[in-house]
């Protein structure tokens, strides 16, 4: 499962995109980890990352922010300890 990294200012072109083994690869170097997602991810797609580290004993604190008045202008934030 590939997901798309929120870009970091509006100039990007493209988002970097992230797997699940790259995100277990960082748990194991430092522990926790937080990650902006873009708001082009489906949202069952991240439910379904969030089950997967919570079998592997990890905290998951996850959620939807909005940065604007538009319905559109929201990226994903998860914590992961």
């Amino acid at each position: 499962m590939k997901l798309k990294l929120a870009k970091e200012n509006l100039v990007d072109s493209e988002n970097e995109t992230i797997t699940l083994k790259d995100i277990l690869n960082t748990l194991k170097q430092n522990g926790s980890a937080i990650y902006y997602f873009d708001n082009e991810n489906a949202h069952k797609d991240l439910v379904e990352l969030v089950e997967k580290l919570e079998d592997k004993d990890y905290s998951v604190y996850f959620e939807e922010v909005k940065f604007g008045l538009n319905d559109n202008d929201y990226i994903y934030e998860m914590h992961i300890l």
